[in-house]
């Protein structure tokens, strides 16, 4: 198969007729049960030749096949073999003249010693007496050998008897391939398939009928393939020898494929490493002396407690955290009865309004809440508003957030610095809208905290991995030491973004990180964000294929115009590609869409370095999960935490194995945390509405209180 396939890049069966006979050939992984794996495909050796053995060809096999098999050197052993290969068929040639002699249809009825001697007659005989041209002179030739004295008629019906079985052998070994051959066009899903075979063997290649009557009976059996035979010239030899070329060329990639993504496979070690290190960050960020230069800004969100299933009422929420933004209508009841019910539509933010002015966005939004209002009859209803700001942000009190800068493509001008509740509050005066009292302002992962909160009072942790990346926690007042008093918890916000913006995560960081890092909108900040990050993952693998595709290793050494084109790769591909249940076929659409011509096995080193990207960015966010949990052990005394953490974000959600990864991993590096993970749904959105109504329910207390 490998020397002809040298020649015939479609070869993919092996076929050896000669003393003995097998087939391979190239079978789907998703079929191999006894390896691991389910892509791509790999070469099958029958081992056909013991086909039988265990009595389904009984019906077939002859008195002649039996005296054969039971003087061979294993009894009951490669019946098919027995059937069909030369090292057997000149014996049963001369079994049935044996016969035909002694019932004196044959030479008068005589028999020599020679005749009666196992392996007098060999297939190269056979061959011979079935030449088209000397046949019968051959005939009258090795029969004189044996000591026999032939008349024409009995050449005639020796030539027949070699025909009869070198006929069944043929069309034998035509039953074979037609099963290989239907096997391979119905794992092609194909209604017609042409299939090459690369043939060996003395019976195929020296028998002057074998090849026409096997491809006779072939085409016969299995109509739907178009089969074609390679004949290859020092098969075996030249094959091994390309078999090794290949394994060496493929041992070479390999380490080149090895070394490229040996620096995204992170040991336990460097996680607990990259654990410690968060650690230290938060601990310069809550420190009052360092916050000034903490790259993890721990930022106080003033959100001192979580739902207690007490709060009530109606709630405006905003939730603006990428380039779609929604308004929401909440309605917060009892818990046994109506809960948290929700109405929200979406609205898009074109790229000229949040790279344009500050003013033009914040009017932006405000029409669109304008809009939601109309639509759902809520104009005139004085409804508090909580305010899902996802951008880094210095809050100074509940409602008030000082904008620290912008990330995720956001780059508004006039925004920075200022006050985001302020710019909320200003455009909603220049549009005339007089409804909006905003009660909250809210971190995306504060408020998935908030929402996962109000189902498990656990939940003390809030993560967002999805286009960006971020966690709060509830930290000990004590801890806070920008703010004054000691009591209680408080809500961190932690921009964890941030994390190496120090230079601290440079010894793992990548060239490939380093180059989405130059060519993003804010090079050298987001660094930790920038590795895990759905809006980064993409451009990393897309850098990834370059390189591999630039080594001649990937896609024929071929670069496509579209591969060049910066982002063309969004991280859904990723998941997409590690999707368990999408075949190579719908893999390799993918890549065509991209301009990529992919074999199998460039499908499969695709999904590979997808794989260990996708992997690395989940490590890596669970070292920064540890690292909080392992704080609230130590601030709480215990020797075993159990918590929950509220998570959104689509790549946690709609990636096949990130959320499984990150929970393996965490579940690794802190042993003595019982970490459970709760999805969120709506969660930014009503995680807004509940901290309004926490905030109302405690602004109703203390008025009370007074």
């Amino acid at each position: 198969m490998m020397s002809c396939g040298y020649h015939d890049h479609s070869c993919e069966v092996g076929f050896i007729v000669g003393t003995g006979t097998n087939v391979c050939y190239m079978e789907e992984m998703g079929n191999v049960d006894s390896v691991e794996g389910d892509e791509g495909k790999m070469c099958i050796n029958m081992e056909w030749g013991a086909f039988g053995d265990d009595g389904v060809l009984t019906s077939i096999q002859t008195e002649y096949d039996n005296q054969v098999d039971q003087k061979s050197f294993a009894p009951g052993k490669q019946c098919f073999d027995k059937l069909v290969s030369g090292m057997f068929m000149g014996e049963i040639v001369r079994l049935v003249l044996v016969k035909l002699a002694n019932q004196k249809l044959l030479f008068d009825g005589i028999t020599t010693p020679a005749l009666l001697t196992k392996g007098c007659l060999e297939t190269k005989h056979v061959s011979a007496i079935e030449d088209y041209h000397s046949g019968l002179s051959a005939a009258r030739k090795i029969l004189s050998v044996l000591g026999l004295n032939p008349s024409e008629q009995d050449c005639v019906n020796v030539q027949h008897v070699c025909s009869a079985v070198s006929l069944r052998s043929a069309n034998l070994c035509a039953a074979g391939l037609a099963a290989v051959a239907t096997r391979l066009r119905k794992n092609r899903h194909e209604q017609q398939s042409k299939i090459t075979v690369g043939v060996d063997g003395s019976v195929y290649k020296m028998h002057p009928k074998f090849s026409e009557r096997l491809h006779i009976a072939l085409q016969r059996l299995a109509p739907e393939c178009q089969v074609k035979f390679l004949i290859s010239e020092d098969g075996s030899g030249k094959g091994t020898a390309i078999v090794t070329a290949v394994a060496q060329r493929l041992a070479a990639q390999r380490n080149q494929i090895d070394n490229i993504l040996a620096p995204f496979q992170l040991s336990p070690t460097t996680l607990m490493d990259v654990q410690s290190r968060m650690r230290k960050e938060m601990n310069i960020g809550l420190c009052k002396e360092t916050h000034s230069t903490a790259s993890v800004k721990m930022l106080p969100t003033y959100v001192r407690a979580t739902p207690d299933g007490t709060e009530r009422g109606d709630f405006i929420a905003l939730d603006l955290g990428g380039t779609n933004f929604r308004v929401l209508y909440v309605h917060v009841g009892r818990k046994d009865n109506v809960g948290v019910q929700i109405k929200s539509k979406s609205f898009s933010l074109p790229k000229d309004i949040i790279q344009g002015t500050g003013a033009k966005l914040f009017d932006h939004i405000v029409d669109c809440i304008s809009e939601f209002q109309h639509e759902n009859n809520l104009q005139g209803r004085r409804l508090p508003l909580g305010f899902t700001f996802s951008f880094p942000c210095k809050q100074t009190n509940l409602d008030q957030g000082i904008l620290i800068s912008w990330t995720k493509g956001f780059s508004a001008s006039e925004c920075v610095g200022q006050d985001v509740v302020r710019l909320l509050r200003e455009a909603a005066v220049r549009k005339k809208n007089n409804d909006l009292i905003v009660v909250a302002l809210v971190n995306d992962t504060v408020g998935t905290m908030m929402s996962c909160g109000y189902d498990d009072p656990a939940c003390e942790i809030g993560l967002i991995v999805g286009t960006g990346t971020n966690a709060c926690y509830m930290e000990e007042m004590k801890n806070l030491e920008l703010l004054d008093g000691d009591e209680g918890r408080m809500c961190v916000n932690m921009e964890w973004g941030a994390f190496g913006d120090n230079g601290c995560l440079d010894d793992i960081t990548t060239s490939f990180d380093l180059d989405v890092d130059t060519f993003s909108i804010n090079p050298g900040k987001q660094r930790y964000e920038k590795m895990i990050s759905g809006m980064y993952l993409g451009e990393i693998v897309r850098q990834i294929l370059i390189v591999l595709t630039e080594r001649g290793i990937l896609f024929g050494g071929k670069i496509s115009q579209r591969l060049q084109t910066r982002d063309i790769f969004p991280t859904k591909f990723l998941s997409l590609i590690e999707s368990d249940t999408l075949g190579l076929l719908q893999v390799r659409s993918i890549l065509t869409d991209l301009g990529l011509r992919s074999t199998c096995d460039d499908t499969m080193l695709v999904k590979e370095v997808c794989t260990t990207v996708s992997r690395r960015a989940a490590q890596l966010c669970a070292a920064g999960i540890v690292a909080v949990v392992e704080k609230m052990r130590e601030n709480r005394g215990l020797d075993n935490l159990k918590v929950t953490v509220g998570v959104d974000g689509t790549l946690y959600k709609l990636h096949p194995h990130f959320a499984g990864v990150v929970q393996e991993t965490v579940k690794i590096l802190a042993p003595q945390c019982n970490v459970t993970f709760l999805q969120s749904e709506d969660g930014s959105g009503k995680g807004a509405a509940l901290i309004t109504a926490v905030a109302c329910r405690i602004a109703g207390a203390e008025a009370r209180a007074a």
